[in-house]
């Protein structure tokens, strides 16, 4: 009976956000049919996660990109999907950080990343945008590389010479598409952990860990 109790209050939690947001949660991607499921909108997929489990629908158009206002554990955030095209997302993030003027450390960005296997996550407080055309433009025009960033691993290219722009746009088959959704919930505890101050503990739980077989199934049932 005291989980319902619990269940019940982080639902108004989410649902009656109190004020301005203090946190920006961003998922990165490409806009359109033609690149849901792709590796590059990793970080789309996560955020409509994210917002399932907040009970949100990411839905309302405004600093170029789609957003939802919420509460997690009582912190007023705004989830938002940039609009814009990948290499172009610093131009939605700017937009709404200034708005609500978010520094830096309050901007979390959750991204794909082509260097790490499918199903890990890498988690970092700040640093460079690793060669991903999306991370380099919010870094240029925040004219910072101090905001935590996940970054949830869709593969590495199958040979040298395949060209990377077709690897990040095409579709994850089963095997990678179930190890990258298989990240999501933990995608989403490490964005509470980091709201509630907490992203070194973050890094520590869900830096390099690597979802099994088991756990792919078990999300996909």
């Amino acid at each position: 009976m005291a989980d319902i109790f619990e269940l019940f209050k982080r639902i108004r939690k989410t649902e009656d956000p109190k004020g301005p947001p203090e946190y920006i949660i961003v998922g990165l991607g490409n806009p359109g049919d033609k690149y849901e499921g792709t590796r590059h909108n990793a970080g789309f997929s996560a955020i409509d996660f994210i917002a399932d489990r907040l009970s949100v629908r990411i839905k309302d158009l405004k600093f170029k990109s789609l957003v939802a206002r919420c509460s997690i554990d009582g912190t007023p955030v705004l989830l938002l999907k940039p609009q814009t095209f990948m290499n172009l997302s610093g131009q939605a993030v700017k937009e709404a950080c200034d708005f609500y003027k978010i520094p830096p450390e309050r901007l979390i960005v959750i991204s794909d990343d082509v260097n790490l296997d499918a199903g890990r996550l890498r988690i970092r407080g700040k640093g460079s945008d690793g060669g991903h055309n999306g991370l380099y433009n919010i870094i240029y025009l925040l004219s910072s590389d101090g905001f935590p960033r996940i970054r949830i691993g869709v593969g590495k290219k199958p040979r040298e010479d395949y060209d990377l722009a077709d690897w990040v746009l095409s579709r994850m088959d089963g095997t990678d598409g179930a190890a990258v959704a298989a990240t999501f919930p933990d995608v989403f505890e490490a964005v509470r952990m980091i709201v509630g101050g907490k992203t070194e503990a973050a890094m520590g739980m869900f830096n390099g860990k690597k979802k099994t077989d088991d756990d792919a199934e078990e999300n996909r049932s």
